[in-house]
């Protein structure tokens, strides 16, 4: 299966939102108008350190996605590039889509001279860690997350 990647751009919303719907239904998550559009606006309006790269197949239909930004590894010295989120239609899986994705943003990381890219894939993500195990070397890190209240959680 043909398909091109490329930066995402304004007139890619609804192919995308497509493409998110997909992705939070994969993972059990609520999706929502309000979610969507304030991820759009940190992807198109640069109010956040985050960016986009879609997969268009010939037809010019958004088949894949994924959203990455950097972040800096006091430790070592270096930035590197966390991906995000990574997001393939099932009709179009196993093509290499996932795998051209996460090749470009290395290409991203060379070019600003980042050390790493990182990502996290779910334990009951089979194909996702499959692929995982096929591009980069699995960490002894283990990651936690901190909940943090919001004003509107404590009025």
């Amino acid at each position: 299966m043909p398909f091109t990647l490329r930066p995402i751009h304004e007139g890619d919303f609804f192919a995308w939102l497509t493409l998110f719907e997909g992705y939070n239904e994969f993972y059990e998550t609520p999706e929502h108008d309000t979610k969507a559009v304030l991820v759009w606006t940190w992807l198109t309006e640069n109010t956040q350190e985050i960016q986009a790269l879609v997969a268009e197949d010939t037809e010019g239909r958004l088949i894949g996605f994924a959203h990455y930004s950097g972040f800096v590894r006091p430790l070592v010295g270096e930035t590197g590039i966390q991906i995000d989120d990574l997001f393939v239609l099932p009709e179009s899986r196993n093509a290499g889509v996932g795998t051209a994705l996460i090749e470009r943003i290395r290409d991203v990381a060379a070019e600003r001279r980042a050390g790493v890219v990182r990502w996290q894939a779910a334990k009951d993500n089979q194909a996702g860690r499959k692929l995982s195990s096929s591009l980069a070397t699995k960490t002894a890190w283990v990651t936690y997350d901190l909940a943090v209240a919001t004003e509107k959680e404590n009025a």
